[in-house]
Protein backbone atom coordinates (compact mmCIF):
# COMPACT_ATOMS: atom_id res chain seq x y z
CA UNK A 1 0.00 0.00 0.00
CA UNK A 2 1.43 3.73 -1.08
CA UNK A 3 2.08 6.25 1.54
CA UNK A 4 0.24 9.41 0.87
CA UNK A 5 2.16 12.08 3.40
CA UNK A 6 1.32 15.51 3.48
CA UNK A 7 4.29 17.21 3.39
CA UNK A 8 3.55 20.41 4.13
CA UNK A 9 2.46 19.29 7.76
CA UNK A 10 4.75 19.36 10.97
CA UNK A 11 3.85 16.16 12.29
CA UNK A 12 5.75 16.84 15.58
CA UNK A 13 3.90 20.26 15.81
CA UNK A 14 0.52 18.80 15.65
CA UNK A 15 1.06 15.98 17.92
CA UNK A 16 2.56 18.25 20.33
CA UNK A 17 -0.94 20.78 19.90
CA UNK A 18 -2.93 17.55 20.33
CA UNK A 19 -1.12 16.83 23.46
CA UNK A 20 -1.43 20.13 24.67
CA UNK A 21 -5.31 19.98 23.84
CA UNK A 22 -5.21 16.35 26.34
CA UNK A 23 -3.62 17.78 28.92
CA UNK A 24 -6.26 20.89 29.09
CA UNK A 25 -8.69 18.58 28.70
CA UNK A 26 -10.80 20.50 26.95
CA UNK A 27 -12.15 20.62 23.22
CA UNK A 28 -12.43 23.95 21.19
CA UNK A 29 -15.90 25.35 20.59
CA UNK A 30 -15.02 24.46 16.48
CA UNK A 31 -14.61 20.77 17.24
CA UNK A 32 -17.73 20.70 19.55
CA UNK A 33 -19.70 21.96 16.84
CA UNK A 34 -18.60 19.78 13.97
CA UNK A 35 -18.97 16.87 15.87
CA UNK A 36 -22.77 17.99 16.20
CA UNK A 37 -22.92 18.18 12.54
CA UNK A 38 -21.29 14.46 12.10
CA UNK A 39 -24.08 13.16 14.96
CA UNK A 40 -27.07 14.23 12.75
CA UNK A 41 -24.89 12.03 9.65
CA UNK A 42 -25.28 9.11 12.50
CA UNK A 43 -28.39 8.28 11.96
CA UNK A 44 -27.88 7.86 7.86
CA UNK A 45 -26.66 4.97 9.04
CA UNK A 46 -29.05 1.77 9.33
CA UNK A 47 -26.89 -0.71 11.93
CA UNK A 48 -25.94 1.39 14.79
CA UNK A 49 -22.90 -0.14 16.45
CA UNK A 50 -22.90 -2.13 19.71
CA UNK A 51 -19.09 -1.42 19.92
CA UNK A 52 -17.39 1.77 19.36
CA UNK A 53 -14.29 3.34 19.17
CA UNK A 54 -13.81 7.38 19.57
CA UNK A 55 -10.51 7.90 18.02
CA UNK A 56 -8.90 11.52 19.91
CA UNK A 57 -11.91 11.89 22.09
CA UNK A 58 -10.59 14.80 23.42
CA UNK A 59 -9.43 16.60 20.81
CA UNK A 60 -12.50 15.47 19.01
CA UNK A 61 -15.01 16.97 21.40
CA UNK A 62 -15.93 15.67 25.21
CA UNK A 63 -19.49 16.45 25.45
CA UNK A 64 -19.33 15.16 21.25
CA UNK A 65 -18.92 11.95 23.50
CA UNK A 66 -21.29 12.50 26.06
CA UNK A 67 -23.94 13.15 23.20
CA UNK A 68 -22.57 9.84 21.65
CA UNK A 69 -22.59 7.64 24.28
CA UNK A 70 -26.42 9.14 25.09
CA UNK A 71 -27.17 8.41 21.36
CA UNK A 72 -26.13 4.69 21.99
CA UNK A 73 -26.42 3.41 25.43
CA UNK A 74 -26.01 0.04 25.12
CA UNK A 75 -23.27 0.13 22.88
CA UNK A 76 -19.90 0.09 24.23
CA UNK A 77 -16.81 2.57 24.08
CA UNK A 78 -13.90 2.32 23.58
CA UNK A 79 -10.93 5.09 23.08
CA UNK A 80 -7.52 5.46 21.40
CA UNK A 81 -5.56 7.83 19.87
CA UNK A 82 -2.65 8.91 17.29
CA UNK A 83 0.44 8.06 19.46
CA UNK A 84 0.73 5.08 22.52
CA UNK A 85 -2.97 4.59 23.70
CA UNK A 86 -2.13 4.52 27.05
CA UNK A 87 -0.84 8.05 26.88
CA UNK A 88 -4.03 9.67 26.17
CA UNK A 89 -5.86 9.83 29.24
CA UNK A 90 -3.02 8.48 31.95
CA UNK A 91 -4.51 11.41 34.08
CA UNK A 92 -8.19 11.05 34.50
CA UNK A 93 -9.68 14.33 35.87
CA UNK A 94 -11.50 13.57 39.10
CA UNK A 95 -14.36 16.29 39.02
CA UNK A 96 -18.05 15.20 38.60
CA UNK A 97 -18.53 16.53 35.12
CA UNK A 98 -15.79 13.77 34.33
CA UNK A 99 -17.99 10.85 35.58
CA UNK A 100 -18.75 9.46 32.45
CA UNK A 101 -15.40 8.54 31.53
CA UNK A 102 -14.36 6.81 34.52
CA UNK A 103 -17.51 4.59 33.02
CA UNK A 104 -15.85 3.40 29.62
CA UNK A 105 -13.32 0.75 29.02
CA UNK A 106 -10.27 0.29 28.52
CA UNK A 107 -8.13 2.18 25.42
CA UNK A 108 -8.27 0.23 22.33
CA UNK A 109 -4.80 -1.06 21.09
CA UNK A 110 -3.86 -3.01 17.89
CA UNK A 111 -5.25 -6.72 18.29
CA UNK A 112 -8.25 -5.54 20.84
CA UNK A 113 -11.52 -7.02 20.01
CA UNK A 114 -12.82 -5.40 16.75
CA UNK A 115 -15.62 -2.75 16.65
CA UNK A 116 -18.42 -1.91 14.53
CA UNK A 117 -17.88 1.83 14.31
CA UNK A 118 -14.70 4.51 14.02
CA UNK A 119 -15.93 7.62 14.91
CA UNK A 120 -13.02 9.93 14.21
CA UNK A 121 -13.78 14.13 14.55
CA UNK A 122 -12.00 16.87 13.52
CA UNK A 123 -8.40 14.79 13.72
CA UNK A 124 -7.90 13.32 9.96
CA UNK A 125 -5.59 16.44 8.57
CA UNK A 126 -3.44 16.72 11.28
CA UNK A 127 -2.24 13.01 10.48
CA UNK A 128 1.50 13.31 8.20
CA UNK A 129 0.63 9.88 6.39
CA UNK A 130 -3.56 9.10 6.29
CA UNK A 131 -3.05 5.33 4.84
CA UNK A 132 -1.15 4.83 8.19
CA UNK A 133 -4.03 5.67 10.15
CA UNK A 134 -6.84 4.45 7.74
CA UNK A 135 -5.23 1.14 7.92
CA UNK A 136 -4.81 0.95 11.99
CA UNK A 137 -8.88 2.37 11.71
CA UNK A 138 -9.55 -1.22 8.95
CA UNK A 139 -7.45 -3.25 11.61
CA UNK A 140 -9.75 -1.86 14.39
CA UNK A 141 -13.28 -2.48 12.45
CA UNK A 142 -15.00 -6.01 12.15
CA UNK A 143 -16.25 -6.48 8.70
CA UNK A 144 -18.83 -4.51 7.90
CA UNK A 145 -18.08 -2.12 10.35
CA UNK A 146 -17.95 1.91 9.52
CA UNK A 147 -15.58 4.37 10.04
CA UNK A 148 -17.15 7.72 9.83
CA UNK A 149 -14.77 10.79 10.09
CA UNK A 150 -14.52 14.46 9.47
CA UNK A 151 -11.72 17.01 8.44
CA UNK A 152 -10.67 20.47 7.68
CA UNK A 153 -10.57 20.98 3.74
CA UNK A 154 -8.15 23.21 1.73
CA UNK A 155 -10.84 25.96 1.35
CA UNK A 156 -10.15 26.77 5.17
CA UNK A 157 -8.89 30.45 6.16
CA UNK A 158 -8.45 31.09 2.91
CA UNK A 159 -8.63 34.84 3.91
CA UNK A 160 -5.98 34.52 6.56
CA UNK A 161 -3.47 32.87 3.94
CA UNK A 162 -4.06 35.69 1.28
CA UNK A 163 -2.98 38.02 4.46
CA UNK A 164 0.31 35.79 4.97
CA UNK A 165 0.66 35.96 1.35
CA UNK A 166 0.60 39.95 0.75
CA UNK A 167 2.78 40.40 3.85
CA UNK A 168 5.36 38.59 2.43
CA UNK A 169 5.20 35.82 5.33
CA UNK A 170 5.55 32.26 6.06
CA UNK A 171 2.68 29.70 5.41
CA UNK A 172 -0.19 30.03 7.75
CA UNK A 173 -1.04 26.74 7.90
CA UNK A 174 -0.22 23.25 6.26
CA UNK A 175 -2.51 22.47 3.29
CA UNK A 176 -5.39 20.27 4.13
CA UNK A 177 -6.29 17.62 1.56
CA UNK A 178 -9.23 18.07 -0.86
CA UNK A 179 -12.55 15.94 0.04
CA UNK A 180 -11.91 13.61 -3.42
CA UNK A 181 -8.46 12.61 -2.62
CA UNK A 182 -9.89 11.42 0.65
CA UNK A 183 -12.26 9.37 -1.40
CA UNK A 184 -9.77 7.87 -3.61
CA UNK A 185 -7.65 7.34 -0.07
CA UNK A 186 -9.98 5.23 1.41
CA UNK A 187 -10.48 2.88 -1.60
CA UNK A 188 -6.46 2.55 -1.78
CA UNK A 189 -6.92 1.49 1.72
CA UNK A 190 -8.98 -1.50 1.65
CA UNK A 191 -12.47 0.48 2.65
CA UNK A 192 -15.55 0.30 0.34
CA UNK A 193 -18.50 2.43 -0.29
CA UNK A 194 -16.74 5.74 0.28
CA UNK A 195 -18.98 8.30 1.18
CA UNK A 196 -17.55 12.46 0.93
CA UNK A 197 -19.91 15.26 1.66
CA UNK A 198 -18.44 18.98 2.31
CA UNK A 199 -19.93 22.19 3.92
CA UNK A 200 -18.67 25.62 4.36
CA UNK A 201 -18.88 27.63 7.41
CA UNK A 202 -18.08 31.44 7.85
CA UNK A 203 -17.13 32.51 11.52
CA UNK A 204 -17.29 36.01 12.43
CA UNK A 205 -14.82 37.64 14.87
CA UNK A 206 -15.29 40.85 16.69
CA UNK A 207 -11.72 41.34 16.79
CA UNK A 208 -8.27 40.08 15.33
CA UNK A 209 -7.02 39.03 19.04
CA UNK A 210 -10.03 36.73 19.56
CA UNK A 211 -9.66 35.37 16.02
CA UNK A 212 -5.97 34.84 16.62
CA UNK A 213 -6.65 33.10 19.80
CA UNK A 214 -9.45 30.77 18.67
CA UNK A 215 -6.71 29.86 15.12
CA UNK A 216 -4.05 28.18 18.07
CA UNK A 217 -7.49 26.44 19.38
CA UNK A 218 -8.00 24.98 16.47
CA UNK A 219 -4.47 23.28 15.82
CA UNK A 220 -2.24 26.36 15.50
CA UNK A 221 0.22 26.78 12.50
CA UNK A 222 1.68 23.03 12.02
CA UNK A 223 3.10 23.90 8.24
CA UNK A 224 6.47 22.92 8.10
CA UNK A 225 7.18 26.27 6.50
CA UNK A 226 6.00 28.08 9.34
CA UNK A 227 8.42 30.58 10.93
CA UNK A 228 11.58 29.06 12.30
CA UNK A 229 11.23 31.33 15.63
CA UNK A 230 9.36 32.65 17.73
CA UNK A 231 7.62 35.73 17.11
CA UNK A 232 7.84 38.35 19.69
CA UNK A 233 4.61 41.11 20.75
CA UNK A 234 5.81 43.60 17.61
CA UNK A 235 4.88 40.46 15.44
CA UNK A 236 1.55 39.78 17.20
CA UNK A 237 0.92 43.39 16.83
CA UNK A 238 1.82 43.57 12.89
CA UNK A 239 -0.33 40.02 12.68
CA UNK A 240 -3.93 42.10 14.26
CA UNK A 241 -3.06 45.35 12.18
CA UNK A 242 -2.84 43.25 8.88
CA UNK A 243 -5.44 41.01 9.70
CA UNK A 244 -7.80 43.49 10.96
CA UNK A 245 -6.75 45.92 7.68
CA UNK A 246 -7.19 43.10 5.14
CA UNK A 247 -9.77 40.70 5.87
CA UNK A 248 -13.31 40.97 4.84
CA UNK A 249 -15.88 41.99 6.98
CA UNK A 250 -19.59 41.71 7.54
CA UNK A 251 -22.57 44.58 6.82
CA UNK A 252 -22.10 44.93 10.87
CA UNK A 253 -18.08 45.51 11.13
CA UNK A 254 -17.14 42.13 12.11
CA UNK A 255 -14.21 40.17 10.56
CA UNK A 256 -14.96 36.95 8.91
CA UNK A 257 -12.91 34.17 7.82
CA UNK A 258 -14.17 30.56 5.75
CA UNK A 259 -13.98 26.84 7.24
CA UNK A 260 -14.58 23.63 4.70
CA UNK A 261 -15.25 20.93 6.26
CA UNK A 262 -15.31 17.23 5.30
CA UNK A 263 -17.30 14.45 6.51
CA UNK A 264 -16.83 10.83 4.85
CA UNK A 265 -17.81 7.31 5.97
CA UNK A 266 -16.79 4.32 4.71
CA UNK A 267 -17.06 0.27 4.80
CA UNK A 268 -14.49 -2.40 5.65
CA UNK A 269 -15.84 -4.70 3.34
CA UNK A 270 -16.30 -8.58 4.53
CA UNK A 271 -12.99 -10.53 4.56
CA UNK A 272 -12.12 -12.52 0.73
CA UNK A 273 -9.59 -15.25 0.40
CA UNK A 274 -7.09 -12.61 -1.57
CA UNK A 275 -5.21 -14.15 -4.52
CA UNK A 276 -2.19 -15.95 -4.12
CA UNK A 277 0.99 -14.43 -5.98
CA UNK A 278 2.59 -18.14 -6.86
CA UNK A 279 0.67 -20.63 -8.38
CA UNK A 280 1.33 -24.07 -7.90
CA UNK A 281 0.74 -26.83 -11.19
CA UNK A 282 1.89 -30.45 -11.17
CA UNK A 283 4.22 -31.16 -13.78
CA UNK A 284 1.86 -34.24 -15.19
CA UNK A 285 -1.55 -31.68 -15.05
CA UNK A 286 0.92 -29.22 -17.45
CA UNK A 287 1.67 -31.68 -19.79
CA UNK A 288 -2.10 -32.78 -19.91
CA UNK A 289 -3.25 -28.69 -20.61
CA UNK A 290 -0.40 -28.71 -23.14
CA UNK A 291 -1.46 -31.68 -24.97
CA UNK A 292 -5.13 -30.45 -24.58
CA UNK A 293 -4.23 -27.14 -26.83
CA UNK A 294 -2.65 -28.93 -28.98
CA UNK A 295 -5.60 -31.12 -29.86
CA UNK A 296 -3.89 -34.82 -28.72
CA UNK A 297 -5.94 -37.06 -26.04
CA UNK A 298 -4.32 -36.34 -22.41
CA UNK A 299 -1.85 -39.60 -22.11
CA UNK A 300 -3.00 -41.58 -18.91
CA UNK A 301 -0.98 -41.87 -16.12
CA UNK A 302 -2.04 -46.17 -15.73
Amino acid sequence: MATHLVPSLDALAAERHIARVRSMQASSWLNEEVAQRMLSRLDWMTQQPKRWLHWEPTWGGLNAHRLLTDKLPTATTVTGGYSSPARQFAAKPTGPSWAFWRSAEPLWEPGAKPVDMVWANMSLHLQTDPMELFALWKQALQPQGYVMFSALGPDTLREVRQVYAVMGWADAMHDFTDMHDWGDMLVEAGFAEPVMDMETLTLTYPNAERLIKDLRDYGGNTSRARFGQLRGKAWRAALCRSLEAQLPRTADGQLQVTVELIYGHAVKPDVTVPASATTHVALSDMQAMLQQRKGAPPKSNK
